[in-house]
């Protein structure tokens, strides 16, 4: 089941680059030469629809990044940086489901070394 979840969050994680990236693409395109943060955020919340979007993305991921941290403290994870980079660089629906992935990989290696999931949960 794990090998299979991780797949899933792997292809999520593919996705949740790529699809960002395209975007962000055409609104260099649109808004150029360069990324221009200020000009992205006013279009973010451009209106009550795009407000709402962008009001709870910032909240989730806020506290989804908590708890990557905190998880990946927990279960001794390697290589957080590259999550917590991948959220500010490519996207958060890229570096959400790549932490993911890697827990899952973690966990099975855990597994595999005989320490006790429940274990993991004090």
């Amino acid at each position: 089941m794990r090998k299979w979840l991780s797949l899933v969050y792997l292809t999520l994680a593919i996705t949740g680059g790529v699809l960002p990236t395209i975007a962000n693409i055409d609104f260099v395109r649109s808004y150029g030469p360069g990324f221009d943060i200020v000009k992205f955020i006013e279009l973010a919340n451009i209106n009550p629809a795009a407000q709402s979007l962008s009001r709870d993305l910032m909240v989730a991921a806020t506290a989804i990044i908590i708890w990557i941290v905190s998880e990946a403290r927990r279960l001794k994870m390697k290589n957080l940086w590259i999550v917590l980079l991948g959220t500010f660089t490519i996207a958060f629906a890229f570096s959400a489901p790549l932490f993911l992935f890697l827990r899952e990989r973690r966990l099975m290696e855990l597994e595999r070394q005989g320490v006790l999931i429940d274990a993991l949960s004090d």
